[in-house]
C-alpha cells in the first residue's frame, strides 16, 4: 500500500539545509503525518541551523532552541505545560546523532525511564556534521571524519542506539528512513498514536558533504543501507516484540552500499575490517530475525 502523501506542509522551501539532506526531508515528512497540533525541540545540531536564524523561521509549528544535552527533559517539560492547558499536543524532540548518542543520552534515558509522553526523533547522519564532520558514537566503523582521518579511521562499531531504548522497556521504538516513505509515514502515525508514553524513532538520514557523496545519490544511500542490512527497518513494542517491516528485496553487498560514499574509502585497504562488517551484519540481521519469528509465534501469527 502506497502512502497517501498529506498535502500539508509545515516546513517552508527554502531552508539552510544542504542539497540532499537526509535530516531536512526527514523533518518534513515526519511533520506531515504529525499535523499542525505539534511543537518541537530543538537542540544543538544541524536543524537548529535549517530552521533558519532569528527572526526567521522555518517550520509552521512552535520551535524551542535548547542547549545541546536537554531535548528530552525541555520536551518533557513543554508536555507538562500543554497538559496543564488541557491540550495533548504531540511534543517532538528533534536531535541528531551528537545530541542523542552521546551528548544527549543522559536526558533521554530519564525521559524514557519515567516514560515520559514526547516523541524522540534522532535523525541520524553518522557524525558531528554541523560543526564540521567529526566523528560521533554513532560513526560506522572504517569511517572517514575530520577527527577520524584516513590514516586512523573509527575504530569502534556504531553504539546499538535501539537497544539502549529497548532496555528501558519503552512502548514503541522503531527504525526508519526517508528513502522508504511508506513505512516511515506508518511508524510516525503509529508513534503519535501511542500517546501517554515514550515513543522512539531513529532515522538515519544521508548527509552528502559529510558522506563525501554527489546531493543526488542521498536516496539511493540511504536505500542501499537498508538493502544491504546495515541499516535494518523494524520496530519495538514495549522494548520486547520485534517485528522486522522492510524485508529486502534484492540482495545488496555491503560494498554497494560503501562505495557510493568517500568516507569509506579507508576501506578498501581494510579488506579484513570489511570481512568483520560483513560478519558483524550478517549476525545482527539473523538475530532480528529470530526475534521477529519468536514476536510472529507468540502473537499466533
Amino acid at each position: 500500500m502506497r502512502w497517501a502523501v498529506p498535502e500539508a506542509e509545515f516546513m517552508d522551501p527554502g531552508t539552510l539545509g544542504c542539497q540532499g539532506c537526509g535530516g531536512a526531508l526527514s523533518m518534513r515528512m515526519v511533520l506531515k503525518e504529525v499535523g499542525d497540533d505539534a511543537a518541537a525541540v530543538l537542540p544543538a545540531c544541524c536543524w537548529s541551523i535549517i530552521d533558519g536564524p532569528w527572526p526567521l523561521h522555518s517550520l509552521n509549528i512552535p520551535v524551542l532552541h535548547t542547549a545541546f544535552e536537554t531535548a528530552a527533559v525541555v520536551a518533557t517539560g513543554i508536555k507538562a505545560a500543554k497538559r496543564h492547558q488541557g491540550k495533548d499536543t504531540t511534543v517532538i524532540a528533534w536531535a541528531g546523532d551528537g545530541g542523542t548518542f552521546d551528548i544527549g543520552l543522559q536526558a533521554l534515558s530519564g525521559a524514557a525511564e519515567r516514560n515520559e509522553d514526547i516523541l524522540y526523533v534522532c535523525y541520524d547522519n553518522e557524525a558531528y556534521m554541523n560543526t564540521g564532520i567529526q566523528r560521533s558514537s554513532a560513526t560506522p566503523v572504517g569511517t572517514w571524519t575530520t577527527t577520524t582521518p584516513d590514516e586512523r579511521p573509527e575504530p569502534r562499531p556504531k553504539k546499538d542506539i535501539m537497544a539502549i531504548m529497548a532496555a528501558h522497556r519503552i512502548p514503541y521504538a522503531a527504525t526508519a528512513t526517508s528513502a522508504y516513505p511508506d513505512d516511515l509515514a506508518r511508524k510516525v502515525r503509529t508513534a503519535v498514536a501511542a500517546r501517554g508514553g515514550m515513543r522512539f524513532l531513529h532515522v538515519l538520514s544521508a548527509c552528502p558533504p559529510g558522506w563525501k557523496m554527489p546531493a543526488d545519490q542521498a536516496i539511493e544511500a540511504m536505500r542501499r543501507a537498508v538493502l544491504s542490512k546495515v541499516f535494518p527497518l523494524y520496530e519495538l513494542r514495549n522494548g520486547r516484540d520485534l517485528t522486522i517491516t522492510v524485508w529486502p528485496d534484492r540482495e545488496v553487498a555491503i560494498e554497494e552500499y560503501f562505495e557510493l560514499q568517500g568516507r569509506f574509502a579507508p576501506l578498501e585497504h581494510e579488506p579484513q575490517t570489511v570481512e568483520q562488517i560483513r560478519s558483524d551484519v550478517a549476525e545482527r540481521w539473523q538475530a532480528l530475525v529470530d526475534r521477529h519469528e519468536r514476536t510472529m509465534a507468540l502473537a499466533g501469527a
